[in-house]
C-alpha cells in the first residue's frame, strides 16, 4: 500500500456540462507538474481555456497563461476564505 495523491482535471463546456479531463498521479503538486498537464491537455486537443479556477498554488497561473494565453485565472472561493481567516484574530 502507498499513499499518493491523484489530481483530477474537470472542464465544463460552453453547454455546461461537466467532463473529466484526466487523473494524474505525481509525487509533489508543481508548477512543473501542471505545465506538463496542459501540454498534454493541449496536445489531446484542448484549444482553449475561458477560465482556471485554482487553489493558489505559486506559478500555477504563469503555467496556464503559458499554455493558454487568454485565459482568465481565478483563485477558488474556498481558498480565498480559508487564506482570509488565517489573517483575521
Amino acid at each position: 500500500m502507498r499513499n499518493k495523491a491523484v489530481y483530477m482535471g474537470i472542464g465544463v463546456t460552453c453547454a455546461g456540462c461537466k467532463e473529466v479531463l484526466g487523473f494524474w498521479i505525481e509525487q509533489t503538486e508543481g508548477a512543473k507538474f501542471w505545465l506538463k498537464v496542459m501540454h498534454e491537455l493541449k496536445a489531446r486537443g484542448m484549444q482553449d481555456v475561458l477560465v482556471a479556477v485554482t487553489d493558489g498554488l505559486k506559478g500555477f497561473p504563469e503555467v496556464i497563461e503559458a499554455v493558454y494565453p487568454q485565459t482568465l485565472v481565478q483563485a477558488c472561493i474556498v481558498h480565498l476564505i480559508r487564506y482570509s481567516l488565517a489573517h483575521a484574530s
